[in-house]
């Protein structure tokens, strides 16, 4: 269990909750826990005592944060500060006098230790594009020229009145192509022309020139097109507008006014290229998150792939759908979100709580959807855990099978009726986990999204979600390390404790689990597989021709199956919760071939054979000659000694018959006419 905050302070809100103050307290045993009625106004002294003692504080309440974090400020050797949400989560419900065990989960699993996030840096200077097609960019320009560095960009600039004084450049062109983010913005400009200082009624241009290139740090599309980028509202520094919406208008340029300076915004990936199993020998492999990244921050680079940290817009589907660990979630990491989980469950457990669904939600939607449902409707079910995460997409295979391990019932995730990218990844570690729970006992609908914008609707569905029981008895371990060891470890306890465990279940194409099946007799152990094989799943032996599978390393990459050059190797996805105890799989091994001079051991015997019966008598190198073949059953060192000693050129010609010309036709038959 990890090390808790000293004084843990609750509050009943003016009485509108009920508190279980024996089930915090049985959570937080090294804690003081300190129960009020309004600690944020009458009881503020309860606050202030606690903060003088220097022990860090936990307060289960995110309304007052600004308040308490105010008085933590005067007060001097003030401990660290922290918060909690449990009125709208559990207080305010119409299950409210059941949502004691629940209560004491979120502030047990709230005390956790909080991760240390990396952080990348952007820098802008305020050199701002505006790209539009009349009269309206400009009038946004006017706003904006004596904040930023303005240029506008014009698709038609058919007539525009010139300013009488030119305070900001205004240029015709349209986008072909745009790349970057907010500090580095690149565009490519055709038609492009810089307008003629004697214009008088209208602009007119002089002329015009494809292949501009423009820089920017802010980039304003008030166009009314397409958007430049993918994604594009995940995009920094890219702010797009309709330009018939003057609200709309407004919102982007007081947008940009504050894109100024420098920023910090996480790194959301932590990418390993080593372990990457994008492709060997320009064969490509894996592309899962190549196919599902929104915003095109990834880009193939040689054997692995490239991960754009300024422009990752931190979805983490590349990280939930990563086979081999290259890419891992940074905020936070696998093994932060499973010891989470595993606070939160076990807490609810031992507090008495039942049948536990586990929510994952973000804080923009999920957040204030469950803060709508407790204000203006039923609240959240007192079984229903909330965990509040980055992006939904993050959570991966390992969370899911973590949560089922701990003692979940049910996982749901909440999404937006219209999402704001592509959640195909979250749908495909579904679609994974599914046949696992089935195959392993857990029955019924275990693991789904909710998509609504209603919180209404979010709670009738919660609430309609059918009575199932989770593991009878719930696994404890803790996990530290990357995400493939972690998900190992999380599948490995969730089938010990699983109601009918199975050992092998087969999976949908495309799932990170398998074994390959090898047509052993078309075979030729060139181990080309071997070389090609990114986690050593496949391996060979340096003593003799053999090739051996580990299906717990392997990630069903397709690389062994693309490089194969007799075209006898094949997938076959499957979890098997046995292979990270089985000894490796020999597939196929042959006797070597020794060397008919020096006895010493070299390629495969029946591939020297093979080759010896295929050019014997056949070729014209090996024709007659028994002393060629006999170089072929050599090894590398004794074959060369044998040409240098015989004095002979294994890839000479047989001598060829001499050229005949026409000359040579028409004397033959002269010759024939006069006999």
């Amino acid at each position: 269990m990890a090390e808790r905050p000293r004084n843990v302070l609750i509050c009943s809100c003016e009485g509108t909750m009920p508190l279980d103050g024996a089930a915090v307290r049985q959570a937080c045993r090294d804690s003081v826990v300190i129960e009020g009625r309004q600690l944020c106004r009458t009881e503020l002294d309860k606050f202030r005592k606690s903060a003088a003692t220097g022990a860090d504080i936990l307060v289960a309440c995110t309304q007052e944060v600004p308040l308490f974090t105010e008085i933590a400020s005067e007060i001097e050797n003030a401990g660290a500060l922290s918060f909690v949400s449990i009125r709208e989560n559990a207080g305010w419900s119409k299950d409210a006098a059941a949502s004691g065990p629940k209560m004491a989960a979120l502030i047990a699993a709230a005390a956790e230790p909080a991760p240390i996030y990396p952080w990348v840096s952007l820098s802008s200077e305020g050199v701002t594009l505006l790209y539009g097609n009349d009269e309206r960019v400009i009038e946004a320009a006017q706003l904006l020229k004596d904040h930023l560095d303005v240029t506008v960009l014009i698709k038609k600039p058919a007539g525009i009145a010139p300013a009488r004084v030119t305070d900001f450049p205004v240029v015709k062109g349209y986008i072909r192509a745009a790349k970057g983010h907010l500090g580095a913005f690149e565009l490519a400009v055709d038609d492009y022309a810089a307008p003629n200082p004697s214009s008088r009624r209208e602009l007119t241009f002089g002329p015009s020139r494809n292949g501009a290139v423009s820089k920017c740090d802010i980039l304003i599309d008030l166009s009314g097109g397409a958007a430049l980028f993918p994604a594009s509202d995940l995009r920094d520094g890219y702010l797009r507008a309709d330009p018939a919406d003057p609200a709309a208008v407004l919102r982007a340029v007081l947008k940009a006014r504050d894109l100024t300076g420098t920023f910090d915004k996480p790194r959301y990936i932590a990418f390993n290229e080593d372990i990457c199993a994008h492709s060997r020998n320009k064969i490509v492999g894996c592309r899962r998150c190549l196919d599902l990244c929104p915003t095109g921050a990834i880009t193939p680079n040689g054997n692995h792939v490239s991960i754009d940290p300024q422009v990752c817009a931190g979805c983490g589907q590349c990280a939930a759908a990563c086979p081999t660990d290259a890419a891992a979630y940074a905020l936070p990491a696998a093994d932060t979100t499973l010891r989470h989980l595993r606070t939160l469950l076990s807490t609810y457990r031992g507090a008495g709580g039942k049948r536990a669904v586990v929510m994952f939600h973000d804080a923009e939607h999920g957040g204030a959807l469950i803060d709508a449902l407790a204000r203006h409707g039923d609240g959240l079910p007192a079984n229903v855990l909330p965990v509040q995460v980055n992006e939904v997409t993050q959570i991966g295979l390992e969370a899911i099978a973590a949560a089922f391990a701990y003692g979940a019932s049910a996982v749901r995730f909440l999404l937006r009726a219209k999402p704001r990218h592509d959640v195909a990844g979250l749908a495909r570690t579904i679609a994974l986990a599914e046949p696992i729970l089935a195959g392993i006992g857990f029955a019924g609908a275990r693991v789904g999204t909710i998509e609504t914008d209603d919180p209404d609707m979010l709670g009738s569905t919660l609430r309609a979600i059918a009575p199932m029981d989770g593991a009878a008895k719930p696994a404890t371990f803790s996990v530290v390390g990357g995400k493939r060891e972690v998900m190992r470890l999380a599948l490995r306890e969730m089938h010990a404790v699983a109601p009918a465990p199975t050992d092998v279940v087969p999976l949908p194409e495309g799932a990170p689990f398998g074994t390959i099946e090898v047509k052993v007799e078309g075979c030729t152990l060139c181990l080309s597989c071997v070389s090609a094989c990114p986690t050593g799943a496949l391996s060979d032996d340096p003593e003799r021709p053999m090739l051996r599978f580990a299906e717990d390393a392997c990630v069903q990459c397709g690389l062994c199956k693309a490089t194969c050059p007799e075209k006898v190797i094949s997938l076959t996805p499957q979890i098997n919760f046995l292979a990270p105890t089985a000894m490796s799989r020999i597939i196929k091994q042959e006797e070597p071939f020794h060397c008919i001079v020096c006895d010493a051991p070299f390629g495969v015997k029946s591939t020297v054979e093979r080759v010896v019966a295929k050019l014997e008598g056949q070729h014209w190198m090996f024709k007659n000659s028994k002393e060629r073949l006999d170089v072929i059953r050599m090894c590398a060192d004794c074959r060369v000694n044998a040409m240098v000693k015989e004095n002979f050129d294994p890839f000479a010609a047989t001598p060829r018959p001499l050229m005949r010309t026409t000359e040579d036709y028409l004397r033959e038959r002269d010759q024939k006419n006069d006999s």
